[in-house]
């Protein structure tokens, strides 16, 4: 859910949120206070982090560019003779 603070202290937590172009802005319909102003929010507010540990996401090393190097190319070089 994330968090909507209005100008004037109301706050309101919505889940699904619905965006319109009003007033020459974009707006979440939803956030429309009891005073007549839309709220707005913080963009990390009630945002899920996540964070990838998979392996190919590594940054020790670039092992997905070296193993298609191999196969592209073989064991030898691009640049080395046949010899």
């Amino acid at each position: 859910m994330t968090l909507y603070k209005c100008k004037c202290g109301n706050t309101k937590e919505i889940s699904t949120a619905t965006i319109v172009y009003i007033e020459k802005e974009w707006q979440t319909k939803e956030a429309l206070c009891k005073c007549g102003k839309y709220m707005d929010s913080e963009p990390l507010e009630g945002m899920p982090s996540q964070i990838r540990t998979e392996e190919s996401l590594s940054k020790k090393g670039d092992r997905l560019w070296a193993g298609a190097k191999e196969k592209l190319v073989g064991e030898r070089g691009i640049n080395e003779s046949f010899d």
